[in-house]
């Protein structure tokens, strides 16, 4: 089997264990028992446990960056794109729960260097939903000159409700993908209060 497919496997494996036992309560042991391979092996292509845990941060992080960005089109209304991305970040985390995991819940609370390695997905993604907020806020504003410490600030909270409703979604089977994006669309573009009063934005 080629190194970069063996390589893979060990990696899933690991982003399995890590994200279902913690970092700290996986063993390597079991890593390679459910990659089907041997302890040494893993320590091979791997090196050691917090070698391998900041690989699956990365490629975790990389994967969700890859599937918000691939997910929006330049050529859509500025609602769309906003809600094409939430759409794209909410199918995502539900299809590799695990990788969610890692990323949100283990990466952040297991040392300064993996926390480092899950800020800069983050300030990633951040950037990229300014640029979505900037053009949504503006044109529901009709307003071109909308402050961007505003801007800023509708992109940190959108970014921090999202990860809470990720949480939300993958702990409640129920919860699907549009059920979440709708949720946040209903409260980021409609606003709080449009929302009590009934009024709703659909796709």
């Amino acid at each position: 089997m080629p190194r970069a497919v063996r390589e893979q496997q060990m990696m899933d494996a690991a982003v399995r264990i890590f994200g279902q036992r913690g970092y700290r309560a996986a063993s390597m042991d079991e890593i390679a028992e459910l990659a089907g391979v041997s302890k040494p092996l893993v320590y091979l292509y791997l090196n050691s446990k917090e070698q391998l845990f900041t690989a699956c941060i990365r490629r975790e992080a990389a994967a969700l960056v890859a599937a918000v960005r691939e997910g929006v089109s330049a050529t859509e209304p500025a609602d769309r794109q906003l809600w094409s991305g939430l759409t794209a970040f909410f199918e995502h985390t539900a299809e590799r729960p695990d990788g969610w995991a890692v990323l949100h819940a283990q990466a952040r609370t297991n040392g300064a260097p993996f926390a480092a390695e899950v800020a800069g997905m983050r300030e990633e993604i951040l950037a990229f939903v300014t640029v979505l907020i900037a053009e949504a806020a503006r044109e529901a504003h009709r307003n071109p000159a909308l402050p961007d410490r505003e801007v800023a600030g509708l992109a940190q909270a959108l970014v921090g409700a999202a990860e809470s409703l990720a949480d939300w979604a993958n702990t409640d089977a129920s919860v699907s993908a549009k059920e979440a994006a709708a949720t946040l669309m209903n409260f980021a573009w409609a606003g709080l209060g449009d929302l009590m009063e009934g009024r709703r934005w659909t796709p």
